[in-house]
């Protein structure tokens, strides 16, 4: 599927795994995140989260994370960088 719009891509990383604990941020093994997917906008990425989140909703320790790509493209304006840039 082509993208035709010229708006921006402000992709998202939906991922999840099970915790360490309640307290911190530390997954319980790598090895068995769950990678949800890449989305084009917030709104879906959103969804997509929402919907993983309520599958889970029965195990505290697992839990479900945006990650806004575009902000690591392009730190200084959030969005991502031009077509045929690189370095």
């Amino acid at each position: 599927m082509t993208e035709t719009s010229q708006e921006p891509q402000l992709l998202h990383l939906v991922f999840g795994g099970e915790l360490e604990s309640l307290e911190g941020v530390r997954f319980k093994d790598l090895a068995d995140l769950d990678i949800v997917g890449i989305y084009p906008n917030y709104a879906t990425a959103r969804a997509a989260w929402k919907a993983k989140a309520q599958q889970t909703v029965d195990n505290a320790h697992m839990r479900y994370f945006i990650v806004h790509l575009h902000r690591l493209l392009d730190p200084e304006t959030g969005l991502s960088p031009p077509t045929g840039t690189g370095g």
